[in-house]
């Protein structure tokens, strides 16, 4: 049975609805239109947009997408070149496709790579899945061990008593190392419920802050008209007192230090995180920020892999099982940095929970 034609969504409904941004350009390159994603993305209203010059509003570009953009109205697919928006510099898939029937007019679509997460969770639980099981195993003697020492401490002077305690510091330093990786490897993932995200992100900030004793500052700036996110709280907390510790460590050194964690509606759908053979939209969009070094340009595509750090002592699970967390909530995580203004950005995106349909997407 055939679906009534009044019934379908008109050509302006489709292109709303597209996961990734679409512009519009007239044989001068300015923007004619664009819809809901390509706002977002380019952090700009179509009323600021439209008749902009569209290398001017997105550049500059790569020099050669740039020169057949300019001269060249073949078709053309660049990926992951560098645009800049009004928030960020933002790493693209970027197409142009010429409109046969209108010369010269040309369709661009740009989805954002940034330094998303990569990787199958299917294929991150299977690798982990044996390490776990050991891990589970090498529990035992580590407790015999660390129970010997604690009856050698009391026994010993000096010292001899130190090694002991030394001997059980490092066997609990080992044991929270094998909780992480059984976390990673964990397939059954913690329930998620209506969350007020502004809760969970204030204790974070409450519990980093004591850590550091308000050593560096964190900036707060929210959006006190977000809806419930569907998650789950701990994890939530788990995951944003992660990504705030790391950009507090981030700017340890530096003479003005600076947190920011912000949150805000996107309206349509920034990114798109495909469960159960179907889109889920995430509006609810937690940035955080700091003004450090940054990461290695050679490690940024591989930050969320397991066993990757850019610290000296870091085992490298931390964002591994941030990334695991994000999406055990069907939610997203990306990096980014703005070269720009030297800003590391770390988006968590999330669904909502205020409606029936939001709960079933993220059962």
């Amino acid at each position: 049975m055939s679906t009534s034609p009044d019934l379908r969504p008109g050509a302006s409904e489709q292109i709303e609805g597209l996961l990734f941004a679409l512009i519009l350009i007239d044989p001068e390159l300015r923007v004619a239109e664009l819809n809901q994603s390509a706002e977002n993305m380019l952090g700009k209203s179509a009323k600021r947009v439209i008749g902009q010059d569209l290398i001017e509003l997105i550049g500059p570009l790569d020099p050669r997408v740039q020169h057949r953009l300019s001269v060249n109205e073949a078709a053309l697919v660049a990926r992951e070149i560098t645009i800049s928006t009004s928030e960020a510099e933002r790493r693209v898939n970027l197409t142009a496709s010429p409109l046969v029937s209108h010369l010269g007019w040309r369709v661009i679509t740009l989805s954002e790579v940034g330094y998303e997460e990569t990787g199958n969770d299917e294929e991150l639980a299977s690798s982990l899945g044996a390490p776990s099981i050991l891990a589970h195993e090498i529990k035992n003697p580590l407790a015999a061990i660390r129970g010997a020492a604690q009856l050698a401490a009391r026994k010993l002077r000096g010292a001899d008593a130190k090694l002991a305690t030394m001997i059980t510091d490092e066997v609990d330093r080992i044991v929270r190392l094998i909780d992480r990786m059984q976390q990673l490897g964990a397939r059954t993932p913690e329930e998620v419920s209506a969350c007020n995200p502004h809760e969970a992100i204030r204790t974070a900030i409450a519990t980093v802050r004591a850590a550091d004793k308000g050593k560096v500052e964190i900036i707060e700036e929210f959006d006190p008209s977000l809806p419930p996110v569907l998650a789950n709280r701990d994890a939530l907390e788990q995951v944003l007192i992660n990504l705030i510790s790391n950009a507090r460590d981030a700017v340890s050194s530096a003479a003005q230090g600076q947190v920011t964690v912000r949150t805000r509606f996107v309206s349509g759908l920034a990114f798109s995180a495909i469960r159960l053979g179907r889109a889920v939209r995430l509006p609810i969009e937690i940035t955080i920020s700091d003004n450090g070094p940054g990461v290695e340009r050679a490690m940024r595509d591989h930050i969320f892999e397991p066993f990757v750090s850019s610290k000296p002592s870091g085992q490298g699970l931390g964002l591994a099982l941030v990334r695991k967390l994000v999406h055990d909530m069907n939610g997203s995580i990306s990096h980014e940095r703005d070269a720009k203004r030297a800003i590391t950005s770390f988006r968590v995106h999330l669904p909502l929970a205020k409606t029936d349909a939001a709960k079933s997407e993220g059962a």
